[in-house]
């Protein structure tokens, strides 16, 4: 298994990066032969031109939805398009998995009337916190996650890129610190974490990490290694990767798009 980072930059896209998207990819058995699997955390604003230069997206096997915010979700606009007019024909359509509401807030950032039927695009499907979806060998757990609107951070697992039995990945979503975030990180090999907020700074709660609260969600979950993102433009990536290290000795980055992690 392992993550490429298409678009890190948090609440906006920003001049090296768009927003948030992350590709998940595992190989794994297919109905003719072994295949790679290809999963999309969040598709933000930017992100839909990133990805074609690192995967065609008809090949995509399903979009997860961390939560609906327009910095998460806007370019599914791009992709709905690219999979009902592609030249060679409409594609089938691609497994979603999001909010309850996610089905109408697609609608919306696409213009498209409130009964427009998104079904020959998009097999959406809803979260369920404590059910796991099976994507080939990928596995998605959702834990419920503190945000002004519903939101889920979410575990996968899958093969280990060396062959050497099963690896995991977690990924915050947004989030501030909450009781999801303990089973969510728990013995993770690799915590994708977002840290928009910094200490002394941003003093309003129930909306983002900071660097430091990052770190103490990896240092409880005894995570292998932090990776830290959602960083907005007018962030100094380098003040969260130092609040963290302050409560967490185990490896930190920060993301940036291309940046490849195996697990």
């Amino acid at each position: 298994m392992r993550l490429t980072v298409i678009g890190c930059s948090g609440s906006m896209s920003g001049p090296s990066s768009p927003s948030s998207c992350y590709l998940v990819q595992a190989e794994g058995p297919g109905e003719s032969g072994p295949r790679t699997w290809n999963v999309l955390l969040d598709l933000g604003s930017g992100a839909f031109g990133a990805l074609l230069g690192h995967l065609d997206p008809a090949e995509l096997d399903m979009v997860v939805l961390s939560h609906l915010h327009a910095d998460h979700i806007v370019d599914m606009t791009g992709l709905q398009v690219y999979r009902r007019y592609h030249p060679a024909g409409a594609l089938r359509p691609v497994r979603v998995l999001g909010p309850d509401d996610t089905a109408r807030r697609i609608r919306a950032v696409s213009g498209d009337e409130d009964d427009e039927d998104l079904s020959a695009e998009f097999a959406i499907e809803t979260f369920a916190p404590g059910t796991v979806v099976e994507v080939g060998p990928l596995r998605i757990e959702p834990f419920e996650v503190e945000h002004p609107l519903p939101a889920y951070g979410v575990r996968v697992t899958g093969p280990r890129e060396d062959g050497t039995g099963e690896g995991v990945l977690a990924y915050t979503g947004d989030t501030d610190l909450c009781e999801g975030l303990g089973p969510l990180a728990r013995g993770a090999d690799l915590l994708l974490a977002e840290a928009a907020f910094q200490e002394g700074r941003d003093a309003v709660r129930g909306v983002h990490l900071t660097g430091r609260r990052a770190g103490q969600v990896a240092a409880a979950g005894e995570v292998a290694g932090l990776v830290l993102t959602h960083q907005p433009p007018w962030n100094d990536p380098a003040v969260a990767a130092r609040e963290a290290a302050e409560v967490f000795d185990g490896p930190i980055e920060l993301a940036a798009p291309g940046a490849v992690w195996a697990i």
